[in-house]
């Protein structure tokens, strides 16, 4: 079998396996590549050595058997037998769910998640979205201290626990989607310093030295990335990738590496012949991030949008504190200037930031799908203090009026699990490293950044403590109590409207929103679908539609439809979809 290995640095290199050592040769046609031949299977383990230092894996390892410290492990990729034919599902009209492995079931592995995806195809999700599940240190984490860009956590089942996980979702029509991270590996267990230059100082993140994508060497570690991503999406049936933070990927090379990857990613889609998409978390409000490449766009499918979600926040909530405070100001006008024009900071005063931000995108243009819309994300409930969700302080009523702007909305929706029945438990940052040493720096880095919020230090969690995972695990009794049980039947019926009534080609300039900030009253057309909410709590709201007769589909509290008046009349805290 070849083992290769990028090395630029090194004298001299070295392979380990079955107990030997093996000298590597330098590769004639690749610079900085060390090559050799060994006896070797799947399931082998192996090893490099540069200059006679300590055995580490290797960077292209598929399986870490023994976590990230421990040896690499051959893996064919050929050797899994899928059992479901899959074509592909499209972003367009889908909802995603977005799913953390290690606690959408106590058990915290593939397996276990796998047995609830009857539940996901239930509700009428076209793709399940699993944060990532890239090799980290310990056993229980979010994921985004991965340092092993090419692996598998073990503890969750390793590569083959994540393809019979695929396989399943497949059986039920499900797409997958694999959060991503490319601009930064954790704090402990990275040794890709140690093979190459796949860091930089001549840029910086909040993780310190940024991913090396423009600096000498680069051309390496930008291939290193999207051969990754290329291989999680071939050998794993992928659907798609979700990016994380790719404001973070700083490139001052005339092509950017999102644009080099997003034309990757199409070629495999060419090859496979089935659709293939990227999605981006950008916090930059840019629409080159999704224009195609032909227009001097990243060529990326579509991004998530934080600014709906805050302007929703807001305007469930009142919450006005740190980067809410512009939402805060006229959360309902906010809100209808991102359903209607997808960001709220389009070249605008950003007060959080201290400057203007953002820029205006084509709105006869840039079709809806192409942004996410979410009430919910692992980001914005597990970076609170406590991980409180919203059903932790709505009332039913605004969750449902939540969902419905979000299901019946112009954008391409997503949950987060156990939204769809407004679950109670938390969702807390909690990490399992293993060293006592960044353990500690992490516990008190955590509440130091709290206290300075107001908060008490005995009223964060402590993220190593196992019972901060465990809490934050979903109760699969919940759905079958009220008020849960009629929520989750409101997701139902709502995605089903979706799938029959919104088109996946509006673009920002079909959407049409009144509102009354006063009253607290919304409304939302586009397409032939209307779509109410009445976020005060007492009074009857009168709503003047376009129409003066409307069928309702579906609703949700005190509803009167309009009966040759044009005036919808909601209760409190209510919602209505109709044609």
């Amino acid at each position: 079998m070849l083992f290769e290995v990028w090395a630029p640095d090194a004298r001299e290199v070295a392979l380990h396996t079955g107990g030997e050592e093996f000298p590597m040769a330098r590769d004639p046609e690749r610079a900085g590549w060390w090559r050799a031949e060994a006896s070797a299977g799947h399931g082998t383990r192996y090893g490099f050595s540069l200059d006679g230092g300590p055995v580490l894996p290797d960077p292209r390892a598929r399986r870490l058997p023994d976590g990230p410290d421990g040896p690499a492990a051959v893996v064919d990729t050929g050797a899994y037998s899928w059992r479901h034919e899959w074509a592909g599902r499209d972003l367009a009209g889908a909802v995603l769910y977005e799913l953390h492995v290690g606690t959408f079931t106590e058990a915290g592995t593939f397996e276990a998640a796998a047995g609830r995806l009857g539940h996901l195809a239930g509700l009428g999700v076209t793709h399940v979205e699993l944060m990532p599940v890239n090799s980290f240190p310990g056993t229980h984490g979010w994921g985004y201290d991965g340092v092993a860009p090419w692996a598998v956590h073990e503890p969750y089942g390793g590569p083959d626990g994540l393809k019979r996980f695929v396989d399943a979702a497949h059986a039920h029509g499900l797409g997958v989607v694999l959060d991503v991270v490319h601009n930064h590996l954790g704090p402990s267990g990275n040794r890709l310093p140690e093979f190459g230059p796949y860091f930089t100082d001549r840029h910086h993140t909040p993780w310190g030295s940024a991913v090396n994508l423009d600096a000498p060497g680069s051309d390496e570690v930008r291939a290193y990335f999207i051969g990754s991503a290329l291989a999680f999406l071939r050998d794993y049936r992928l659907d798609g990738l979700r990016l994380d933070a790719v404001h973070a990927l700083v490139d001052d090379r005339a092509e950017h590496f999102l644009a080099e990857l997003s034309a990757a990613v199409d070629a495999l889609a060419d090859e496979l012949g089935r659709p293939l998409f990227l999605v981006a978390e950008s916090d930059r409000n840019d629409p080159r991030t999704t224009a195609p490449r032909a227009a001097n766009g990243l060529g990326l499918h579509a991004q998530w949008n934080d600014d709906l979600h805050h302007a929703l926040h807001t305007a469930l909530t009142g919450e006005a504190q740190g980067y809410y405070a512009d939402f805060a100001r006229a959360p309902l006008a906010a809100l209808a200037k991102t359903l209607t024009g997808v960001f709220f900071h389009d070249g605008t005063y950003s007060s959080f930031r201290g400057r203007r931000h953002g820029r205006p995108v084509d709105r006869t243009a840039a079709e809806t799908r192409r942004f996410l819309a979410y009430a919910q994300t692992h980001d914005q409930v597990g970076n609170r203090a406590r991980g409180d969700r919203l059903a932790a302080h709505l009332s039913p009523g605004l969750a449902a009026c939540a969902a419905a702007l979000v299901l019946c909305g112009p954008y391409t929706p997503m949950l987060f699990m156990g939204e769809e029945w407004g679950a109670r438990t938390p969702w807390q940052y909690f990490t399992d490293h293993p060293d006592p040493e960044l353990a500690e720096a992490v516990r008190r880095g955590r509440r130091r950044e709290f206290a300075a919020h107001g908060w008490a230090e005995e009223d964060v969690p402590d993220p190593q403590d196992p019972a901060t995972r465990l809490r934050s695990c979903l109760d699969w009794d919940e759905p079958r109590r009220e008020p849960h049980a009629a929520l989750l039947a409101w997701h139902r019926a709502l995605i089903a409207l979706r799938r029959a009534h919104v088109s996946p080609r509006t673009v920002p300039a079909d959407v049409h929103v009144s509102f009354d900030e006063e009253r607290r009253w919304l409304y939302l057309r586009h397409g032939g679908l209307h779509l109410a909410v009445h976020l005060a709590a007492e009074g009857t709201a009168e709503i003047p539609l376009t129409v003066h007769t409307a069928d309702e589909l579906a609703s949700w509290g005190v509803c009167e439809p309009p009966r040759g008046d044009g005036l919808l009349r909601l209760g409190p805290h209510s919602a209505a979809v109709l044609r």
